[in-house]
């Protein structure tokens, strides 16, 4: 971690200016202010960085510092996910309620996975053998139903000179180190991977598959396949979130990753408390034994919405990676939409249609074509699949509005 550090020269809401930040890059990891609350880089001019805050800045004053890490917003991924519930930028939400209550500390951090849990490895490769970035080292049984695939990260060739033994590991332990002529890569069950980017893939395919939802009703006349995109447009009170809950509950896939971005806390809390009592009907195990909730409401800071989004999809890429078919929800994308035009105009920036920003329809197609079918990086021919399913709350039930408009011209199913 780099200790440059740069001085707030205006506080406007999320928004922070900061300069003496000369050599930092776009969308770097700061801290800002004495409880160093976690920022974003989003623009730069000489060195004058402008910086959004995912955590609420009341009290910060111009004069305090700005910490650059040298990092990008990543996630950690790794045995652990599997039933967790996170914030948008990936805190544990069940160890931060242990440590500060019901309401998050500013400059709370902790570490998204247990660090102290200790997991069964099993390895897959012996010395000696060629890998490339997402061939299996070794498998551990995270779940019941699921095998969390300990994968070499992206980028990362060579031949296996350690692999660790058959037995029980931390997530921080070297599991394995790979050498490539005079590099040696020390690698350990956890990846770290930032969220704007999309992880690797083969080659994009075709979606051949049908995502059976269980119910009846959109199977039969509106159908979605395995690494498709719907969405389900709809004034406030029509159902959008009960049909996403549903298919979470119903949907035939391996994973679910459900993301609330910018719900209400009571719709949110109905999912913490109603899905860990359900029995899933492929195992009659927890519901949550295959799922991740990513938590971010509505009296949470804007900024942390669109965090909230790439966090989730990221996520989902990894599991897809390792050959499952994913299911992400997506509720809502017009809160996701609402915080960027929110952003938007503390930037001072030219708006566009109905005040959203004008890069509005790049920044959904981005997210919405992280979906697909696809074969997997490493030396077999495994596939993965992301189907995402978004919700776009129109007011007043207006289709014609930007977010929906600039959605229907991306996803290939309409649920309305």
């Amino acid at each position: 971690m780099t200790s440059q550090a740069g001085v707030i020269i205006r506080v406007t809401g999320p928004v922070v200016l900061a300069s003496g930040l000369r050599g930092a890059r776009m969308f770097e990891i700061v801290k800002v202010g004495r409880q160093e609350l976690i920022g974003e880089i989003i623009t730069l001019e000489e060195d004058v960085a402008t910086i959004q805050v995912y955590e609420e800045t009341a009290g910060i004053v111009p004069g305090e510092a700005v910490l650059r890490t040298g990092e990008s917003l990543s996630v950690e991924l790794g045995p652990g996910l599997l039933g967790n519930i996170y914030d948008g930028i990936q805190r544990p939400l069940r160890e931060i309620n242990v440590l500060w209550a019901d309401f998050i500390s500013r400059g709370a951090t902790l570490p998204a996975l247990t660090e102290a849990k200790k997991w069964e490895f099993n390895p897959a490769v012996k010395e000696g053998d060629q890998v490339s970035g997402g061939d299996t080292l070794g498998e551990v049984q995270e779940s019941t139903t699921i095998i969390h695939k300990i994968m070499v990260p992206p980028g990362i060739s060579g031949r296996i000179h350690m692999i660790a033994s058959a037995g029980t590991y931390t997530i921080r332990e070297t599991i394995a180190t790979v050498r490539n002529g005079d590099q040696s890569f020390d690698l350990t069950m956890v990846q770290r991977w930032p969220v704007r980017s999309a992880r690797p893939v083969k080659e994009k395919l075709d979606p051949q598959k049908p995502l059976i939802t269980g119910q009846r009703i959109i199977d039969t006349l509106f159908p979605i396949t395995k690494g498709g995109t719907a969405a389900i447009p709809g004034p406030f009170g029509s159902g959008k979130t009960v049909v996403q809950h549903q298919l979470a509950k119903w949907a035939d896939a391996d994973i679910i990753v459900f993301i609330g971005c910018g719900e209400r806390g009571n719709e949110m809390a109905d999912v913490l408390t109603e899905f860990p009592t359900l029995e899933d009907p492929k195992t009659g195990e927890p519901l949550m034994n295959r799922m991740i909730l990513i938590a971010n409401t509505s009296n949470m800071p804007v900024a942390a919405r669109e965090a909230s989004v790439y966090t989730g999809i990221t996520i989902a890429e990894y599991f897809r990676d390792m050959g499952y078919d994913v299911a992400l929800m997506a509720d809502s994308t017009s809160r996701w939409a609402e915080a960027m035009r929110e952003i938007s105009g503390r930037l001072e920036e030219m708006p566009g249609e109905e005040g959203y920003p004008a890069y509005l329809g790049s920044r959904l197609a981005d997210f919405y074509e992280r979906a697909g079918r696809v074969l997997v990086c490493g030396s077999g021919k495994e596939t993965g699949s992301i189907s995402v399913i978004g919700a776009v709350s129109p007011p007043g039930g207006d289709f014609s509005e930007p977010v929906t408009q600039n959605t229907l011209r991306i996803v290939k199913v309409f649920w309305a």
